[in-house]
């Protein structure tokens, strides 16, 4: 081997599996195998090991890298602080007051990235609505809404092998080939599912019989704690268990759509609220090779979680930054709306004034009582009341159906609010 092999250490900050190292150019005097035997060496001082098995009885591992330290520590700081937005704070107290748009739109992504085909328009109306789905994809969207809302109302409390199995259920209700699958895990008498890219077999998941010691396992993991050693960072704690549901395959379907609920189940368990507000799965379908390559990286260098840590963690920071754009362009769309009505009507409330935010902003064609009591959790009659109001300025038209009644913005809406300034100038 060459004199450099071992010199001083190599860069390693972009964490490169064989497969991608094999494509670059290797530093000088090094050969490509001395590059990765290099690499594995600096990488092996970092490694810590899991809790939790692989099929063949060995340990996964993941080596605490800069990387993995500077954005769990970004992540955690972002996730579990306030975000100004809206003319209001988005804390914990405060974050009812804003549209929990993130939550439909991970139901909707998170459908589509098994399969579901529903239009996001007609998702946004069907789970905005309360109507009863007539499709199976868009009965597996608002299963996956009514699954991320039990999973914000229950996070307090542990993650066990029977709840685990009642929101698989929640999750595929009426969606599976075999409606005896819903909250049941593969057994011995089943045949096992495997994960398939097209034609080839990319993993076996561990046999059916060692499912139900697996999922205990994985239960207690989930469930740790920041003294637990080794240390395990709460937010890699998440990533890890979102890996090891895909990674076991409990279940003949639905495996990604409970491993991604699952994450955000921990995420809210540690602290992490915000988690609640991002759309993880719309960033995972817009690039699901590299989400795939993550989990196949794992299996293929050793059981080395690192790869999917840091697929997931710059997930996770994306998520964020688009957070971000989207309450800073709800601040200034809510500063230009309550702008025209300062100087129109004085005697709009806060909820009335966030109505007609969203109506300027989004355009729907048509908007129910339902709908805006779900969005803003009040009552059906508080949202008539809302709505009847807007309606006596001239803002919304009443459409001839009675059951339910639709309102329309009116189409002039953002010149029918100046006109109402310029009478009370």
């Amino acid at each position: 081997m060459s004199g450099l092999l071992f010199g001083r250490p190599l860069d390693d900050s972009r964490y490169l599996h064989w497969e991608q190292l094999i494509r670059r150019t290797p530093p000088d005097g090094l050969t490509h195998d001395e590059w990765w035997f290099r690499l594995k060496l600096q990488r092996s001082a970092q490694m810590r090991t899991v809790p939790l098995r692989a099929k063949d009885g060995s340990s996964f591992t993941f080596a605490m890298t800069d990387e993995v330290l500077q954005l769990t520590e970004e992540i955690g700081r972002r996730a579990g602080g306030s975000v100004a937005g809206g003319g209001t704070a988005m804390t914990p107290g405060g974050r009812d007051q804003f549209i929990v748009r993130s939550l439909v739109e991970e139901a909707i992504t998170s459908s589509q990235l098994e399969g579901a085909s529903t239009t996001r328009r007609v998702a946004v109306e069907l789970l905005s609505t309360g109507r009863d789905p007539r499709t199976k994809s868009e009965r597996m969207i608002l299963n996956n809404y009514r699954a991320m809302r039990q999973v914000t109302e229950l996070s307090s409390d542990p993650l066990s092998p029977g709840w685990i199995l009642e929101l698989h259920r929640v999750l595929t209700e009426d969606t599976l080939d075999d409606p005896a699958d819903a909250g049941r895990i593969e057994t011995p008498e089943h045949e096992r599912v495997s994960v398939w890219a097209g034609d080839i077999q990319v993993h076996v998941p561990p046999p059916a019989e060692d499912l139900p010691d697996r999922l205990r396992e994985l239960s207690a993991f989930a469930n740790g704690s920041s003294s637990d050693s080794p240390y395990i960072p709460p937010i890699v704690r998440a990533i890890i268990t979102h890996f090891m549901f895909g990674y076991d395959h409990y279940f003949a379907d639905g495996n990604g759509r409970i491993a991604r609920t699952a994450f955000y189940w921990s995420m809210l368990h540690n602290g992490y609220w915000l988690a609640e507000y991002l759309a993880i799965s719309k960033i995972l379908r817009a690039a699901p090779g590299k989400y795939g390559d993550s989990y196949q990286y794992t299996e293929d260098d050793g059981n080395d979680l690192t790869y999917f840590i840091l697929h997931q963690l710059h997930v996770i920071a994306r998520a964020l930054d688009e957070l971000d754009l989207y309450i800073q362009s709800r601040q200034r769309e809510s500063q230009r709306v309550q702008s025209a009505l300062r100087s129109a009507v004085r005697d709009f409330n806060m909820r009335q004034t966030q109505i007609l935010e969203w109506l300027t902003r989004e355009s729907p064609l048509g908007i129910t009582a339902i709908e805006i009591a779900n969005r803003y959790r009040v009552s059906s009659q508080t949202a008539r009341n809302d709505l009847s109001y807007l309606e006596s300025f001239g803002l919304l038209t009443r459409g001839v159906t009675k059951h339910p009644i639709v309102w329309h913005p009116a189409s002039d809406l953002s010149s029918r609010l100046a006109q109402l300034g310029d009478q009370q100038s």
